[in-house]
């Protein structure tokens, strides 16, 4: 596998996956958890969106294909579910949860979802996996290689959101309430673009 395919496959995932843009929502998903807390969702994130990104790499095609499930139709449902992420962080909904999760009441995970999936393994990341790796089918070795990459645009995402909880401090509860009403409307849009994406791929739109 070439030095340039590397760097296109790490360049592509990078625009993708976005570790630089996740950063602010892993402070607003995680907003009153302990540095502890945080480290233990990070993990648990980057390790279930690898293996996520990893078995649709190898498989994914192949699996949807079988199961009669499109890439359209798997855009439109991760778009569909994002919005419904964002409509909460727009409107304050998470709030009495986030109260209820620092008591340890709570039950719900933000490391599976929604920063698992969708925000790091989402329709995009897996699409792009797909695609990366179709293109060297029974090439074993170039099929790894793309997935090493791809650890190590997640290991950077790690890395941000280690780093995450000196941007909440520098923020502080006013820039907090901002930038969870903003990255709100950035997810809402994104979703938005992913049903988009969807219903052109089907043909409904002439986009």
């Amino acid at each position: 596998m070439e030095i340039e395919l590397l760097l296109s496959a790490f360049v592509t995932l990078i625009v993708i996956i976005d570790p630089i843009g996740l950063a602010p929502l892993f402070v607003v998903l995680t907003a009153g958890k302990t540095a502890k807390q945080r480290r233990s969702i990070a993990i648990r994130a980057i390790l279930t969106a690898a293996g996520l990104l990893a078995f649709f790499g190898f498989a994914g095609e192949f699996i949807l294909n079988k199961v009669g499930i499109s890439m359209p139709a798997f855009r439109i449902s991760g778009g569909i579910l994002l919005l419904l992420t964002a409509i909460e962080m727009l409107f304050e909904k998470r709030t009495p949860r986030r109260e209820k999760t620092a008591e340890g009441d709570d039950g719900t995970d933000p490391a599976i979802f929604p920063l698992a999936m969708p925000l790091i393994a989402g329709p995009g990341s897996m699409t792009t996996i797909i695609l990366l790796t179709g293109q060297y089918s029974g090439d074993v070795a170039s099929q790894i290689m793309v997935h090493l990459v791809m650890l190590l645009v997640l290991a950077l995402a790690f890395l941000m959101f280690m780093t995450s909880g000196m941007l909440e401090r520098a923020l502080g509860q006013t820039g907090n309430n901002l930038i969870t009403r903003l990255m709100g409307m950035f997810l809402a849009a994104l979703s938005v673009q992913f049903v988009l994406d969807g219903l052109r791929d089907y043909g409904l739109l002439g986009l």
